[in-house]
């Protein structure tokens, strides 16, 4: 029988940032805050890329942007609130790992895929030669991955994770060289 309460974060860990947080914008960082309180809240054990779609989507307005307006990134923003309620419940308790990205020794919290998915946005940035990694760093490295839980809710809300990263990339601050990453 599982607890009714999630696990609450160490009281000495709260307020103080990760190593890997500290590569991290402030923003990127507040995203990462605001998905694992989404994660505790929904009764998760990790925080996975649904989560962070979902903070990204709230926190950013770049990220916002890459969208194709306010009807598309409210039908988004329902499915994920749905989540919580609904089909995301068949997600508690397992881990979300393709295997597609490498996983993180440690991931502070995150699903081996939402920190891949970090490391992914962090060396992005860097080809790029802006570091910190930003949030649209971040959400290409979210689409990357087709097993992906945020790659199942944009294709639950209609969007084409691959249309989404060739928006992503087409942006002239985003390019990295050789189709992305």
């Amino acid at each position: 029988m599982q607890p009714r309460i999630p696990r609450q974060p160490d009281p000495d860990q709260a307020g103080r940032r990760s190593d890997g947080d500290a590569r991290l914008s402030a923003e990127l960082a507040a995203v990462i805050s605001g998905a694992r309180r989404r994660a505790v809240r929904d009764a998760d054990r990790q925080v996975d890329t649904a989560h962070v779609l979902h903070s990204l989507l709230e926190y950013d307005p770049e990220v916002r942007d890459v969208f194709d307006g306010a009807p598309q990134v409210a039908r988004l923003l329902g499915y994920l609130v749905q989540r919580s309620i609904g089909y995301g419940l068949r997600w508690q308790g397992s881990v979300e790992d393709s295997g597609a990205v490498p996983v993180v020794a440690e991931a502070d919290g995150l699903s081996p895929m939402a920190a891949g998915a970090l490391e992914y946005a962090r060396a992005r940035a860097a080809r790029r030669g802006d570091e910190p990694a930003r949030g649209v760093d971040l959400l290409a490295a979210l689409v990357v991955d087709k097993e992906a839980r945020a790659v199942e809710v944009l294709a639950r809300a209609g969007i084409d994770a691959g249309e989404v990263y060739a928006r992503i990339d087409s942006r002239p601050e985003s390019y990295v060289g050789e189709s992305g990453c």
